[in-house]
C-alpha cells in the first residue's frame, strides 16, 4: 500500500485523517511521543514517527530513513489567542515555529521521498489563512504564511500535487480554547466535525492522477 505521513495525529482532525486514510495507506504518525499518539497507532496498526516540529535538525535526521512517501499531511498546529496589543514576540516565534518553520523543514527533508513517489502534500490550513480572525493575530499570520508556502511548493515542484484545505471552525480542543477565550458558550453543533474535514482530505488523496486539487474550502453547515 502507499504510505502517508500525518503530523499532529494524536487527536482532533489529525487522528480523524489517520482513520480516514488507514484503509488505503500504511500510516506514519508523526509527533511528540505521547500515550494518545500510541493509542491511535495501536488502533490503526500504524507506526509512530517521533518528531518535534520545533527541532529542525532532528526533523532532518528522522526523515533520512524515508525513501519514498506518497502522501504528506501537514496537520499539526499551534494557536495562542490574543489581540495584537496583547501578544508578545515570543508567542509569535512559538506560533511560526510550529505552523510555518516546522512544515517547511519537514517538507524539505522529505522532498526526495515525495519526488520519488510523485507524491501529494496536503496542508491543513484554516479559514484564518484567508481572512484574518480577530483575536488570533499570530495564528492568522502564520496561516497566511503557510498558504504562501503551499502555493510556492506547487509552483516549484510540478511533479507533486499540493493541496491546501481551509476548514471553517471545527469541533476540537483548540476550538474549545478559542471559544473560552472569546467568552462564549461551547456548542459542538455549531462547528464542523473533524471526521468531515478528514473525509475531504481522503477525497483529495483519492483524486485520480489526472486531477490536481489546489484548494478545498469547508464551512460549517446545518446539522
Amino acid at each position: 500500500m502507499p504510505t502517508a505521513l500525518i503530523t499532529g495525529a494524536s487527536g482532533g482532525i489529525g487522528s480523524a485523517i489517520a482513520r480516514a486514510l488507514a484503509p488505503t495507506h500504511d500510516l506514519l504518525l508523526a509527533g511528540r511521543p505521547s500515550a494518545r499518539l500510541d493509542a491511535v497507532a495501536l488502533e490503526l496498526d500504524a507506526t509512530t514517527f517521533p518528531m518535534d516540529l520545533t527541532d529542525t535538525e532532528a526533523i532532518e535526521s528522522a526523515c533520512e530513513i524515508v525513501d519514498e512517501l506518497d502522501v504528506l499531511v501537514h496537520n499539526a498546529g499551534l494557536s495562542i489567542p490574543g489581540r495584537v496589543e496583547e501578544t508578545s514576540v515570543e508567542e509569535w516565534r512559538a506560533t511560526f515555529s510550529v505552523n510555518v518553520f516546522g512544515p517547511v523543514a519537514l517538507t524539505l527533508a522529505l522532498l526526495p521521498a515525495l519526488r520519488a513517489a510523485r507524491g501529494q502534500v496536503v496542508f491543513i490550513n484554516s479559514g484564518a489563512g484567508r481572512n484574518a480572525s480577530p483575536g488570533m493575530a499570530s495564528y492568522s499570520a502564520s496561516k497566511f504564511a503557510l498558504r504562501a508556502f503551499a502555493d510556492s511548493l506547487r509552483g516549484d515542484e510540478p511533479g507533486l500535487r499540493v493541496t491546501t484545505v481551509y476548514p471553517g471552525r471545527t469541533d476540537t480542543e483548540m476550538q474549545r480554547e478559542l471559544v473560552a477565550f472569546e467568552g462564549g458558550e461551547y456548542d459542538p453543533h455549531n462547528f464542523l466535525r473533524a471526521e468531515t474535514v478528514a473525509a475531504a482530505v481522503a477525497n483529495v488523496v483519492a483524486t485520480p492522477r489526472d486531477g490536481h486539487v489546489h484548494e478545498v474550502m469547508l464551512r460549517p453547515g446545518k446539522r
